[in-house]
């Protein structure tokens, strides 16, 4: 039988490596960092990372019932992997069956990552893919899959059968996952540009797995990476490298249409600092998004939201993007409106980035609701009424009115 409040979360798993540096002086990187020198670092953290944990166990302390789909190794960094997945089985609403989905491979390595997070500068992740290089259409139980609302798919581009071949399998993932009547949900992750798969035919490859994507949720930089390349390298040579301060309401406008005329019902790019975009369909598309379908799709057609963040102090960003996707998931799934389903994702995201690791600073369903209501302040966050957005006061979220 169906669960419509439940997830299946898969894609690329790894064994994170977190040591702390938070007592390293901030934009001394460059300084500290060099051949030859010993850095003291500070207790390090294990945790498992990729959105099979970072999104699915987010959901589950969310309330979510969830499984996770992903592929290890049988090696030490796999009985690793398995023993910290295994701590949040007595929380989960599927107890034991949250690692349903997981394959182990004897002829594969565990995947893992050492990343490395000073204080002021963007994280750097030392990458080792193991059997994420490997994991096929052919390793997703689908009636596992036939039994949620949502399946969500993440981090394809660091996934070697999934952009080989011109995204075959990631096609025949989400060609499988949407015959089940399943709400079918992917994120991205941003490719080395030097790699296969930073060469790799993206426009290509979306233009054929998008007609089996219900939600599609990259980050910006991913995402005009990967079909507007010299967009991308122009407005970083513009913004001195922080590409973010040059982005507009006009530049996800054209972005959203793109991927809306593949056949995507729901776009929400992540913004970093500047919060979350979302974009929806007319409501005759969205009538087909599966089951996690909203009850009244009225309020969620033909919708363009831009959320500010919330004020936090921050302290790590590792997972951010996947708390907020979790975020916006559980708000579908308990069918909640559109400007709620924004803010709850921007307040999970906000809430992680309070923790040095993936979990750490997420908390309940209930809390993350009761800290919004006591009115925890939003970034500010300024967009032009000539150009046909305003903001809502109480909510703090910008409408556009131009579509």
């Amino acid at each position: 039988m169906r669960r419509k409040f439940a997830a299946v979360v898969a894609g690329l798993i790894t064994v994170d490596f977190i040591p702390n540096l938070d007592h390293l002086p901030q934009g001394q990187f460059e300084t500290l960092f060099q051949p030859g020198h010993l850095i003291i670092a500070g207790d390090a953290t294990f945790a498992a990372g990729g959105p099979p944990s970072n999104v699915g166990l987010t959901l589950n302390r969310l309330g979510v019932p969830t499984t996770l789909v992903a592929k290890i190794g049988a090696d030490r960094f796999g009985e690793i992997l398995r023993s910290t997945l295994q701590l949040h089985t007595h929380d989960a609403p599927l107890g034991e069956h949250l690692l349903d989905g997981i394959v182990v491979d004897p002829a594969e390595s565990t995947s893992y990552s050492v990343v490395i997070n000073p204080p002021g500068v963007d994280r750097i992740f030392i990458h080792c893919p193991g059997a994420n290089s490997t994991f096929r259409a052919a390793d997703i139980n689908y009636e596992l899959v036939a039994q949620a609302g949502i399946f969500h798919f993440g981090y394809p581009p660091i996934m070697r059968s999934m952009y080989i071949d011109g995204g075959r399998e990631l096609v025949n993932v989400f060609q499988r996952a949407k015959a089940t009547g399943v709400t079918t949900s992917l994120d991205t992750a941003f490719p080395d540009p030097s790699s296969a798969a930073g060469q790799a035919d993206w426009p290509a490859i979306f233009q054929s797995v998008m007609p089996y994507v219900d939600i599609f949720l990259p980050s910006i930089e991913e995402l005009l990476f990967m079909v507007r390349r010299s967009t991308y390298q122009r407005l970083l040579e513009s913004a001195h490298g922080d590409l973010l301060k040059l982005v507009t309401p006009a530049l996800l406008t054209d972005l959203s249409s793109q991927f809306l005329e593949m056949g995507v019902k729901m776009v929400v790019i992540k913004l970093g600092e500047l919060g979350l975009y979302l974009r929806t369909a007319q409501q005759n598309v969205l009538a087909g998004l599966g089951s996690a379908c909203p009850s009244h799709l009225a309020p969620w057609a033909d919708q363009e939201i831009w959320s500010p963040c919330f004020q936090v102090k921050v302290v790590g960003t590792t997972g951010s993007g996947d708390a907020t996707i979790a975020g916006f998931l559980s708000a579908l799934l308990r069918d909640l409106p559109p400007d709620q389903a924004v803010t709850t994702a921007v307040a999970v995201g906000a809430c992680n980035v309070e923790a040095v690791d993936a979990l750490g600073g997420i908390r309940s369903w209930e809390d993350t609701l009761a800290r919004i209501a006591a009115g925890w302040p939003r970034r500010q966050l300024k967009l032009d009424p000539a150009a046909g957005w305003h903001e809502d006061p109480a909510s703090g979220l910008w409408h556009s009115h131009a579509l």
